[in-house]
């Protein structure tokens, strides 16, 4: 990368960016999808596009476990295999409506699909016969996320589910949650990330708020679940409200990043409930935020789309090196 903190990639995506991410084998790939049905690999050191794979319909989420593979939920309901290396994608599998998300699981070696009609899927990758089961849920699911141990799920309505991996991956028909919870937020979840030591879990509504909450039931632990008001901003006396499309954890320091349609990340430390940092603000609304699994690189994909209506969607992808700007500030005595 050049000696600048951040730069904007070329050949962006002509439509919204949808999700980010860097590739487990090397901080310097970059694995973007977008509205317009494009999977693209970048090698950002070079600001080279170095793959574009094509879809038939939106891609909405991608899961990147392998260098050579990642796994992509489409607006037609389908979930595929890109192969990154051959250029090709095929079907692993399908829903009966739009595929919203897709989380593969590290421990268990297995991919989870969430979708609009309702159903989370469970898939074996490498078995003639994928699906290992099919979950129904209350509601449509709009994001997804998993630590070692547990799959997040929220709906609409303000659903959420918590389960445990290990049930999922059984090949023994419909399994209960481990946890049924209501969102501790009032308005639609856009997106949840979970907490890298695996505690609890992070959301984001459309009405400018972000929730911590945590799965144990205990007295002392809930008493450190919060909800704040973020990517807000007063004009002339009037508060403008911006939903938070995009949340993630970084891997070292497990302080938060945020990204809104404000056009703005923020970077929190959770357990101090204070702001670290506002990025320098970006053109267009963040959609979506990744994070290189040694830290040292933040991936930001942008573009107005969603709250814009007709107007161009200005779509783009930059890439910064983090350093220090995510670590928590020192804790002062009393």
């Amino acid at each position: 990368m050049s000696s600048s903190v951040e730069i904007e990639l070329d050949n962006a995506p002509v439509d919204m960016v949808s999700s980010l991410h860097f590739s487990p084998a090397t901080a310097d790939h970059l694995l973007v999808s977008a509205w317009d049905g494009s999977v693209r690999l970048y090698d950002v050191t070079k600001d080279d596009q170095l793959v574009s794979v094509q879809h038939r319909a939106p891609v909405l989420d991608i899961a990147y476990p392998e260098a050579a593979r990642a796994y992509s939920a489409s607006l037609d309901g389908s979930v595929r295999i890109v192969d990154i290396e051959k250029g090709t994608v095929h079907t692993l599998g399908t829903h009966g409506n739009a595929a919203r998300s897709v989380v593969w699981s590290e421990s268990y070696n297995f991919l989870l699909s969430g979708s609009w009609d309702a159903t989370v899927r469970a898939w074996d990758v490498r078995s003639p016969t994928p699906q290992i089961l099919a979950a129904p849920h209350p509601e449509r699911v709009y994001s997804m996320d998993a630590d070692k141990e547990r799959l997040v799920v929220c709906m609409a309505g303000r659903h959420v589910r918590v389960w445990d991996l290990r049930m999922l991956r059984e090949r023994t028909g419909h399994k209960e949650p481990a946890q049924v919870r209501e969102s501790s937020l009032k308005f639609q979840v856009r997106k949840v990330a979970c907490m890298p030591e695996g505690e609890g879990f992070a959301s984001s509504s459309v009405e400018g708020r972000i929730a911590i909450d945590y799965y144990d039931h205990s007295e002392n632990a809930q008493a450190k679940k919060y909800a704040f008001k973020c990517h807000r901003t007063t004009v002339d006396g009037v508060e403008n409200i911006f939903p938070v499309n995009a949340l993630a954890f970084h891997p070292t320091y497990a302080t938060l990043l945020s990204g809104g349609s404000d056009a703005s990340i923020s970077i929190w430390d959770i357990g101090t409930r204070k702001r670290i940092k506002q990025l320098p603000k970006f053109r267009s609304a963040v959609q979506a935020i990744a994070v290189s699994r040694g830290g040292e690189r933040i991936a930001v994909g942008c573009g107005d789309g969603l709250e814009e209506g007709d107007k161009p969607v200005n779509a783009s992808v930059f890439v910064r090196m983090s350093g220090d700007e995510a670590k928590p500030k020192p804790k002062t005595s009393a």
